[in-house]
C-alpha cells in the first residue's frame, strides 16, 4: 500500500492505545494502532487534519465502539482499503463476520471458494489496513484459538472480549 492514496490523517487515543486514521479522496483508507505490523512508512508526510469530517466521524465511531456501540452502517460503506483484488475479496468477507462471532482461516478460505489458499488468506487478513472496522480480529485458528494479530495479541483478546466472542487463549 502506498501513502500517496492517503490525503489526510488524524490521531485518536483509544482504550487500547493511539491509532492513526487516514482517508483517501474516496473514503476511510486506514486505521492502525501505534506499533502495529505493516504500519505504512511515510504516513507522517500525509497532512494531519483533525477537523476532516470523515476522520472526525470515524474517530467518534471508534470511541463509541469501545463503549459497546456498533459502527454506523453508512460509515462502513465509506471504507476505501487499498490492496490487491484478492486482499479486497478477503476484506469484504471479513465485513460479514458479525460482532461477537468469529471464523477460522480455513472456513473463511472455503467460503471464498479457495480452500487451498489458507496461507494467502492469512497474509491478506494480516495486511488489513483498516483495523477494527474491517474486523480481522474476528478470525481465529481452527479450534477457536487465538492466533496472531498485527495490532498485538493483547489487543485482539481485548477486542474479542469487548464483543463477547468465544475463543481459546
Amino acid at each position: 500500500m502506498t501513502t500517496s492514496k492517503h490525503v489526510a490523517r488524524a490521531r485518536v487515543h483509544t482504550p487500547l492505545g493511539w491509532v492513526t486514521l487516514t482517508r483517501s479522496a474516496r473514503g476511510l483508507s486506514g486505521l492502525w494502532f501505534d506499533g502495529q505490523k505493516h504500519f505504512p512508512a511515510g504516513l507522517d508526510a500525509v497532512p494531519l487534519n483533525e477537523t476532516d469530517a470523515l476522520l472526525l466521524r470515524a474517530g467518534k465511531a471508534l470511541l463509541a465502539y469501545f463503549e459497546g456501540k456498533p459502527f454506523p452502517a453508512d460509515l462502513l460503506k465509506q471504507l476505501d482499503p487499498q490492496g490487491t483484488p484478492f486482499q479486497q475479496e478477503v476484506w469484504r468477507a471479513l465485513l460479514e463476520i458479525e460482532p461477537g462471532e468469529s471464523d477460522s482461516y480455513g472456513a473463511l478460505a472455503r467460503k471464498l471458494g479457495r480452500p487451498l489458499a489458507v496461507r494467502a488468506l492469512g497474509a491478506a487478513v494480516g495486511r488489513n489496513p483498516i483495523s477494527i472496522l474491517i474486523p480481522c480480529h474476528r478470525v481465529l485458528g481452527a479450534g477457536g484459538e487465538l492466533t496472531g494479530y498485527a495490532g498485538g495479541i493483547d489487543r485482539k483478546t481485548a477486542l474479542l472480549t469487548l464483543e463477547g466472542a468465544s475463543f481459546r487463549a
